[in-house]
């Protein structure tokens, strides 16, 4: 039997932290996807997955603008071209793909579902009102509600805490859904490395701004060390807060390590050689929040226990005191005294890894998510109404 064909929307394709987009797409078993946006980032590879591009980059002003104007107004002038793939949904990831991709849904006639995963709905509706998102973001908070009332567009949160943030937001509860995007559990195997011969090496993994929270992990290093000498920071990541977090760190005298952004292999050897992975989000002064925080799955797949904070991840990513340790948001003490708890008891922290392991692999397979969210999609075509 033929597969049905999915339009997975992302306007610029794709970042190096949106990995899990390709990552989704390449785990599907009953549907076809086809990548669809307007401009390539030429940061992740996209080989293995077709994609269309709507708008490219050499295109002239005069034509971009023409089709900027027309999206807006509802007009999708690239729908015949995406009408000859016979799609029968499109799946925008983040909410402000899914307002710019509505007209295309309405134009050829299917279903769209979206999927929140945590600053399209947790950032407060004025920021985006008062322009801080861009003067062409101001109607993005009643662009999304008047999506929402739309019959044939559904709703996925990838946490349930986000599910709740969501349905505060204004979002019916009866068109959301929680469906986790999950890891590849198969690729995030313990490393060659015994745990009980690794440094006491922390390891940060996400972008550098005010939500992941690193600040807060820099200052607790000191306390850290007071306890544990030896104990180390490595920082993967690249951001605005770069500078600001590297001087931090030589003022404190804690020699932390920033590697700059690194490719999903030399993640994982930095994962094989850290005994606890730290994950300290916070909720940002404009409400911005991480929505669950695979870096934690990834970690205790690898066999490394966490340590985090992270909005959703917190409660529903980790399995408290067997896979790892939650704390409260800008705690530092707290974080402070589970990272030392964890350096100072190899013993517990090795079996905290063993547990990690089976904990990702029963729940949050990528395969096993994957499955659920296509069965998802078949529902959604069977209710769609027939024209």
């Amino acid at each position: 039997m033929a597969k049905r064909t999915v339009f997975v929307y992302r306007s610029d394709v794709l970042s190096y932290s949106e990995t899990f987009i390709k990552e989704q797409a390449g785990a599907y078993q009953e549907w076809h996807p086809i990548l669809v946006g307007r401009k390539i980032l030429d940061q992740l590879s996209l080989d293995g997955v077709e994609v269309h591009l709507l708008s490219e980059n050499k295109e002239a002003l005069s034509a971009r603008v023409f089709a900027k104007l027309g999206r807006y107004f509802g007009y999708c002038p690239e729908s015949k071209v995406l009408g000859r793939s016979n799609a029968s949904l499109l799946h925008a990831h983040f909410g402000p793909d899914a307002v710019e991709a509505e007209a295309l849904a309405q134009v050829l006639n299917i279903p769209l579902i979206v999927t929140f995963h945590g600053y399209d709905i947790n950032i407060h509706r004025e920021w985006w009102e008062n322009g801080r998102g861009g003067p062409n973001m101001k109607r993005y908070p009643n662009r999304l509600l008047k999506l929402a009332r739309a019959p044939n567009t559904h709703f996925i949160a990838v946490s349930e805490a986000l599910r709740e943030r969501a349905i505060a937001y204004g979002i019916p509860a009866s068109k959301l859904k929680t469906f986790y995007i999950g890891i590849d559990a198969e690729k995030f195997r313990p490393g060659p490395i015994p745990y009980q011969a690794r440094p006491a090496r922390i390891l940060f993994v996400g972008r550098l701004v005010e939500k992941k929270g690193c600040e807060y992990l820099v200052r607790a290093m000191p306390l850290v060390r007071s306890r544990v000498p030896e104990a180390h920071l490595h920082v993967i990541g690249e951001g605005p807060l770069r500078s600001r977090l590297e001087q931090l760190s030589c003022q404190l005298g804690i020699g932390a390590r920033f590697l700059g952004s690194l490719s999903a292999e030399a993640v994982k050897a930095e994962l094989d050689n850290a005994r606890v992975l730290c994950l300290p989000s916070v909720h940002a002064a404009n409400g911005d929040a991480e929505g669950f925080g695979l870096v934690l799955l990834e970690a205790q797949a690898a066999g490394v226990p966490v340590v985090t904070s992270a909005f959703g991840g917190a409660e529903e990513g980790i399995w408290q005191g067997i896979t790892g340790f939650r704390f409260e948001e800008a705690d530092i003490s707290g974080m402070a005294a589970r990272l030392i708890e964890i350096l100072s008891d190899p013993r517990m922290s090795l079996r905290m890894g063993m547990m990690g392991r089976r904990f990702v692999a029963e729940r949050f397979d990528i395969r096993q998510c994957t499955s659920r969210l296509e069965k998802f999609y078949n529902e959604v075509v069977r209710e769609q109404p027939v024209n």
